[in-house]
């Protein structure tokens, strides 16, 4: 069984979302403040003792962002937690620095039910049941990506990728050469759809190459495609 924690201080909405992700098979731990989320986190220790975070971002004691951003801090098991924000709605900025801060998708309040489940289930299944693969390592130089481990180095040192982010980089490192528009690299990671002006694939295209990149103002890795997309660069370094 898969379990979620939700980091939130409306007792009423997690009780609400916790009977409905119960009944959809899911394990459910709710916290009530920004520290009790990031306690539980670290007490439950090995990977697979959550599997993905519902974050509020306004709490009561450490807003959702810090606590997004310690999450990433963590060792390297914790920092790979799938991380869903709950924002406001209307408010687009706190949603971009939601995902520069490492969280893998956004959720505007007030929602339905259904479509946190739909969410949830699409993050977690580009983290099982991506296409299978020719071969489990790709090299490009200096960079390595490892599918299986679903790790990245660079000249030997780890990258910190989100989940989302890793699929992201699979997308475009196994069509290396060809010009990906947005709507195509979101549908090759099976994630949701586009929304109109949505920039969160830009948001998270500047944190791969905050990563992977040399020099992050003259990318030679990823590049960009203007008007059209992305593309991963075949020969490198």
């Amino acid at each position: 069984m898969q379990k979620l924690l939700m980091i939130e201080d409306d007792a009423r909405l997690a009780s609400m979302v916790g009977e409905y992700l119960t009944q959809s098979g899911y394990g459910f731990t709710h916290a009530a403040t920004g520290q009790q989320g990031l306690d539980l986190l670290l007490d439950a220790g090995g990977p697979g003792a959550v599997n993905l975070v519902i974050l509020d971002l306004m709490l009561p004691d450490i807003n959702g962002l810090e606590v997004c951003r310690r999450i990433r801090s963590q060792a390297h098991a914790l920092a790979q937690i799938p991380v869903l924000m709950l924002t406001a709605k209307g408010d687009p900025m706190d949603r971009v620095v939601g995902l520069e801060l490492g969280a893998d998708d956004y959720l505007p309040k007030p929602f339905e039910p259904r479509e946190l489940l739909a969410r949830i289930r699409a993050i977690l299944r580009r983290q099982t049941d991506g296409a299978v693969p020719s071969v489990k390592l790709l090299r490009f130089g200096s960079l390595e990506i490892d599918r299986d481990a679903r790790t990245v180095m660079l000249h030997g040192k780890p990258c910190e990728l989100t989940s989302y982010q890793f699929d992201l980089l699979i997308a475009l490192a196994e069509r290396a050469g060809r010009v990906l528009t947005r709507d195509q690299i979101m549908e090759a990671v099976r994630g949701r759809e586009l929304e109109a002006f949505d920039r969160s694939i830009d948001v998270h295209m500047g944190r791969i190459r905050s990563a992977i990149e040399d020099d992050v103002k003259v990318p030679k890795r990823i590049l960009t495609v203007r008007g059209v997309g992305y593309v991963f660069a075949k020969q490198q370094d």
